[in-house]
């Protein structure tokens, strides 16, 4: 019963995802893929493809230090095996701070995995993965970031999958003093991403292609080294940079952890056998 009224809740939810209409031209450059990564429709759609030459890529223009946000991906249909769609934020640097969406393709009709990932100071190998309760690539779906300085939450249509919070007091790195920019790719990582490296990309499915709309940033930008928001500002504005989840959905995180997570670094007991992570005690 608690399944399907959360459940429930999940789909309901959905529906009053606010979809936000950002520019591409005005908010993000193209980096690579000479000529693959295209912006569409007067700014509002963006697509990148990729074949045996090339992969493509973008970037935000801003910086962002703490921020909401959210994007809408439809990801690389049919046989997607061997292609990673890479949707994160990064610093730069040596002990770079990265918050990370990722999703692995996979054979026709297998689903996709969403691989997510926290780096602190150049420190990463906290991965947890899902499958999604849909089909990524017949339409499209909201991928969102809440990062303040208490936690980092990662949503799919308004549903959180994850939150990883500030452990600083027992010596955990969390993401709050570089500013990030926003960074997205689509490549060809067939010695890894599917089955291990086991599954191939099927180059004659080529070029395949992702699609993004909607990108929306509620976000504090640093430019100079200047914050757009005021100090410890939690306005109404910025109501965002004190958020926590509230019991629904705490509830519908428990929902998720529990029927789509496919693995948890916290529970690899055999990848840590000096002991499991500190942050792993509470998470």
């Amino acid at each position: 019963m608690a399944f399907s009224r959360v459940a429930l809740l999940v789909c309901t939810v959905s529906y009053f995802v606010i979809a936000y209409a950002g520019n591409f031209y005005q908010d993000f450059d193209i980096t690579w893929g000479d000529g693959r990564a295209k912006i569409l429709n007067n700014g509002e759609l963006l697509t990148l493809s990729l074949d045996k030459a090339s992969g493509s890529g973008f970037q935000s223009k801003n910086e962002y230090l703490f921020g909401k946000i959210d994007m809408q991906l439809k990801l690389v249909p049919g046989n997607s095996a061997g292609t990673v769609t890479a949707y994160y934020l990064s610093s730069k640097g040596a002990t770079w701070d990265e918050i990370d969406f990722e999703f692995l393709g996979n054979l026709s009709g297998d689903p996709y995995i969403l691989h997510t990932n926290v780096f602190g100071q150049g420190k990463g190998n906290r991965e947890q993965q899902f499958y999604l309760w849909f089909d990524p690539t017949a339409d499209f779906h909201t991928y969102s970031i809440l990062w303040n300085p208490q936690r980092i939450v990662f949503s799919v249509d308004g549903t959180p999958i994850r939150e990883f919070k500030n452990m600083e007091s027992k010596g955990v790195p969390f993401p709050k003093n570089q500013a990030m920019r926003i960074y997205s790719s689509l490549w060809n990582a067939d010695d890894w991403a599917t089955r291990g490296g086991l599954v191939k990309t099927d180059w004659t499915q080529a070029p395949f292609t992702a699609s993004y709309r909607n990108f929306n940033a509620n976000a504090c930008t640093m430019s100079s080294g200047t914050s757009s928001c005021a100090s410890n500002s939690a306005s109404s504005g910025n109501a965002w940079l004190s958020e926590e989840l509230d019991s629904t959905s705490q509830e519908r995180l428990k929902w998720v952890q529990k029927n789509y997570m496919i693995y948890n670094y916290c529970t690899d007991t055999k990848r840590f056998p000096q002991g499991l992570p500190p942050e792993c005690s509470t998470a």
